[in-house]
Order: structure tokens, then C-alpha cells, then sequence
């Protein structure tokens, strides 16, 4: 039988439903079960703001953020205070994520390359036979992409930044434009793989100067000019 908490409770008329003249009887057992679930709600919270899930995707969400974010704005514009504070996060919790910042700009390059030659990719899929590479072309020189540099190709918007980066960075770089490389090249014209790979080397040096000549003019016409003058010069061209 479990012991009582025993309370005189002054009359009131909050309810009718409810008696206060006689002395209320509470089970620890019923205490003791709020406690415990109390408890548990509190564990489960906590577990699921600190779990090993939750950290992933807390730095999932920063890498992607800073992503868009170096594109947008340049290699100095990715500063670890605006990019953890996109993220909901202070700029301590930086070093529960990343050793460094170089470590941050490498991850957010990689999910760069890996964002936009996914969306290469798509399209290449599902173009006719033969026409891969020219829907790439397509895709890759649409006004939209252009006009929104943190959706678009990570080298069209950071080539000149990432051929001054520290020396100790430039391996992890060229390594994200051989993988960028290797998922173009099946898709280029040519039945030989060095007639592909000339071709890409061809076909994505122009497109990127065309994106970074039209993203420094102001009317949107000549831009439109430029990306055009661009795309029909490469369709005719392979």
C-alpha cells in the first residue's frame, strides 16, 4: 500500500465538480510516474538535439549553406559568423563542426560541384540519344543560372578566387574538378575518351567565360546576347 501525502485545501468555489473540504489524497506512485515521464520527455528532447542524426544534419545544413553561399558572394564572403548564424547556430559551435575554415570552404566547394553537376546530370538523362551534351550546354547557359550565381557552376563564379587559394588547399580543390570532370565527360561528343575529354576541356572553358563576361553586364539583353552567342557557337561546333 503506498504512503499518502495528506493536505488541507481551503474551501473555494472554483468548481462544483470538485470537493476541497476533505483532506486530498495523492499516491507517490502517481507522482513518482509524472516524474518519470517528465524525465523521459526531457532525455528525449535532449537526445534528439545531440544525437549523432541531429549533428549530421545540423552540418549538412551548414555546408550546404556555406555552398551557396561562397558562390554567391565570393571565398571572403563566407564568413564563419554569417554562415552559422544563417544555420540558427553561434559562432562556437563552429569548432563542434569544423577544424578550421579551410576545412568548411572545402566541404561547401565539394557540395557545390556535387549540387550543380547533379543538376547536369538530370538533364543529360533525360535528353534523346546523342543530345546529352548539348542540353548541358542548354542548361548550363540558361539566363536563370546566370543570374543566380548560387545555384550555378562553383567555377564560373569562383575560378579566379580558387586559382589564388593557399597552396595547401589547391590538392582538395583539383580533386573536386577531377571528379566534376569525370561526371561530364561520358555525356561529351566524341567516340573516343581523349575526344571527349578535349571536348569537355573545349566546351566548359567557353561556357564558364561566357557566364563571368554576362554576370558583369548590367542590361539583361546583352547578357542574354552573350550566353547566346555562346550556346549556338558550341551547338555548330562538335
Amino acid at each position: 500500500m503506498h504512503r499518502v501525502f495528506q493536505a488541507k485545501v481551503p474551501h473555494t468555489d472554483w468548481s462544483s465538480s470538485f470537493s476541497f473540504d476533505q483532506p486530498h489524497r495523492v499516491g507517490l506512485a502517481t507522482l513518482e510516474g509524472c516524474n518519470f515521464r517528465m524525465i523521459r520527455s526531457i532525455l528525449y528532447i535532449c537526445y534528439m538535439r545531440y544525437s549523432p542524426e541531429h549533428k549530421f544534419e545540423t552540418h549538412q545544413k551548414i555546408v550546404k549553406d556555406a555552398s551557396r553561399r561562397v558562390r554567391a558572394e565570393g571565398l571572403n564572403g563566407a564568413a564563419v559568423a554569417a554562415v552559422m548564424r544563417d544555420t540558427g547556430l553561434t559562432h562556437g559551435g563552429f569548432y563542434k563542426h569544423f577544424e578550421s575554415k579551410d576545412d568548411l570552404l572545402v566541404e561547401s566547394l565539394s557540395e557545390a560541384f556535387r549540387e550543380f553537376s547533379n543538376t547536369l546530370v538530370r538533364a543529360a538523362e533525360q535528353s534523346p540519344p546523342g543530345e546529352a551534351w548539348k542540353t548541358i550546354v542548354k542548361t548550363y547557359l540558361r539566363p536563370e543560372l546566370c543570374d543566380h550565381p548560387e545555384r550555378g557552376c562553383p567555377l564560373a563564379a569562383l575560378a579566379p578566387e580558387l586559382a589564388r587559394v593557399d597552396k595547401r588547399m589547391k590538392p582538395q580543390i583539383v580533386s573536386q574538378l577531377v571528379n566534376y570532370k569525370s561526371r561530364m565527360v561520358p555525356f561529351m561528343p566524341g567516340r573516343r575518351t581523349v575526344d571527349k575529354e578535349r571536348a569537355f576541356f573545349a566546351i566548359f572553358s567557353t561556357m564558364i567565360g561566357a557566364i563571368e563576361i554576362a554576370r558583369m553586364l548590367p542590361d539583361p539583353a546583352i547578357r542574354e546576347k552573350v550566353l547566346g552567342s555562346a550556346r549556338d557557337f558550341l551547338l555548330r561546333s562538335f
